[in-house]
């Protein structure tokens, strides 16, 4: 079965989020993030992360938590703070879905908490692809959004390629459990 008939189907039984983590579309990427070490995904999550943030404070520009989330997990990763601590600002943007209607946007702010999740551990790095893909086709539609889906997923293979061969040149601070691969 074709990932548009995957999704169709997931639409069908009204779930919210429209790929599995098991999903045969995402095994290919999911498969190059668990190659990858600990501060290659963090990158990667974090600048997708940022853009995310980016796009919904055009929408709610009175809404911190979202940006706040990422910083504090930046922090994190350096050691700046414990994981209690980030803990409560991603679960502070999961909470903001809630308070939204829109189905695309609440997407996205949970793709931004499973982005800060990745420092914990890479294995949340599927997450963000997940639920940023589900926002895209509430964005646009099945079947309009083929084009776009596929071209993001490319775009997600291709950053991961840049900060398997770049994260050595990050210039911020990574926590001791940051240096573990």
């Amino acid at each position: 079965m074709g990932w548009i008939n995957e999704v169709q189907n997931r639409i069908k039984r009204k779930n919210q989020i429209l790929f599995a983590k098991n999903s045969e579309y995402l095994a290919d990427l999911a498969a190059l993030i668990q190659e990858q070490n600990h501060r290659t995904m963090v990158l990667w999550a974090f600048e997708f992360a940022d853009e995310t943030v980016k796009r919904l404070f055009e929408r709610y520009p009175n809404e911190k938590r979202l940006e706040s989330a990422v910083l504090i997990s930046k922090d994190w990763a350096a050691g700046k703070v414990k994981m209690p601590v980030a803990q409560r600002a991603i679960l502070q943007a999961h909470a903001v879905a809630k308070e939204i209607d829109s189905l695309e946007d609440i997407a996205l702010c949970h793709a931004i908490g499973q982005a800060c999740g990745v420092v914990h551990t890479k294995g949340h790095a599927i997450g963000f692809p997940i639920y940023e893909l589900t926002a895209i086709i509430r964005h646009y539609g099945v079947p309009e959004c083929k084009r776009f889906v596929e071209e993001r997923k490319q775009q997600y293979i291709e950053k991961i390629y840049y900060w398997r061969e770049h994260y050595k040149d990050y210039t911020g601070e990574w926590a001791d459990f940051m240096m573990v691969d």
